[in-house]
């Protein structure tokens, strides 16, 4: 089959690894790849178009797109010229229903006869007003086949009307030879690592405040930006732990396994608010990839990810929080079991290959030649 994938966020080199993957599938005969130049993320940094690490097995073609920025309202101006080009029998818009962009390229598909689908996160019932409840019903309608990110995420699709053929399968994995376990370091305290944007809703407070009241030795290491970080160090100073915490604005993603590897374990204290709870936890699934112990909150989709391989906690919960975290700090056999159930089940569920597998398991389906079963990972 030829396949065309839309999506802005595949101007990340890494995320395209999944692409590597599906054109490998013996079912695909072409698969072309349509992102724009850069993609300017709302009220935050400039992504632009990362090179490519290898020989890719994919054709990229960078388009251009209108109003670069606006989440709901970008769209692809010479998307029409790539489908009269490309000639695919499918089309995959990596992008939420209620955009416009998606909207649009559904229209396009449906008007030339390709059946086309779409990807959700959206995890949270919300109820749009014109014009994007508009756009959301046109591509429900259109749309051959709907993936979800997270299983709430097809429940809330299901719950807004969609009544189409659904999957859930997560949006992008993880390469299992960049991210893979290594030896930890010998010198020095145990190292906490939270990795996240320095916002409220991800929990660093709940995690300075959980550690505050923490014995032995040990040390914090903070990824991260965000406008939370001049609040995060005033709390840790006022606990009196500043001292104790490495603060990093933000690494490449290239440096992401080294520095997981550096990690005793990784707490993600996520916690659920009226306009946002966690959608999948990608920070989980890395360092479980790197066989580093996870602690995450029960916000959401955490303790799906996280199923047998980790620790999960009541959110919002500092004492609870700490101890997990001094449960696994006092056992290393406890953390030598979790770091192998966490490497097995990155294997398992959250690969590249995998989620390849399972993509193109739902394209065999829009296209008519089989029926999958709706699964929970």
């Amino acid at each position: 089959m030829r396949v065309l994938i839309v999506s802005k966020i595949l101007v990340v080199a890494a995320y395209r690894r999944k692409l590597d993957e599906i054109a490998a599938q013996p079912e695909i005969e072409s698969l072309v790849v349509v992102t724009p130049p850069a993609w300017q993320e709302p009220g935050g940094r400039k992504l632009g178009l990362e090179p490519s690490r290898g020989a890719a097995g994919y054709d990229l073609r960078v388009e251009p797109i209108w109003f670069n920025g606006s989440y709901h309202l970008f769209l692809w101006p010479r998307l029409a010229r790539a489908l009269r080009e490309v000639k695919p029998d499918l089309v995959h818009i990596d992008e939420e229903p209620y955009n416009l962009a998606t909207a649009h390229g559904t229209w396009l598909a449906a008007r030339l006869g390709v059946p086309s689908l779409f990807f959700t996160w959206q995890n949270l019932l919300r109820r749009y007003p014109p014009p994007f409840s508009w756009f959301e019903h046109s591509v429900f309608r259109h749309s051959a086949y709907g993936i979800a990110g997270s299983s709430e995420a097809l429940r809330v699709l299901r719950a807004k009307g969609y009544v189409g053929p659904g999957r859930v399968i997560p949006q992008f994995g993880v390469d299992p030879d960049l991210f893979s376990p290594g030896v930890p370091p010998r010198d020095g305290p145990p190292v906490i690592g939270f990795v996240a944007r320095l916002v409220e809703e991800k929990g660093l407070l709940v995690l300075l405040d959980a550690l505050a009241t923490l014995g032995g030795a040990w040390r914090l290491h903070v990824i991260g930006s965000g406008p939370l970080e001049a609040k995060a160090r005033r709390r840790a100073a006022r606990l009196g732990i500043a001292g104790r915490i490495t603060w990093e604005r933000g690494i490449p993603s290239t440096q992401v396994p080294e520095r997981l590897r550096t990690f005793t374990l990784l707490v993600q204290p996520s916690l659920t608010r009226r306009h946002w709870k966690e959608q999948f936890g990608r920070a989980i699934v890395e360092a479980m990839a790197c066989g580093v112990p996870v602690v995450g909150s029960a916000s959401a989709e955490i303790p799906n990810v996280i199923g047998d391989a980790g620790l999960v906690v009541p959110e919002g919960d500092p004492l609870a929080l700490r101890e997990a975290i001094a449960r696994l700090l006092a056992d290393p056999g406890l953390r030598t079991d979790l770091a192998r159930r966490g490497r097995a089940r990155a294997l398992e569920c959250y690969t590249h290959q995998r989620i390849a597998e399972q993509t193109v398991g739902v394209y065999r389906a829009a296209l008519g030649a089989a029926t999958p079963s709706i699964t929970i990972v």
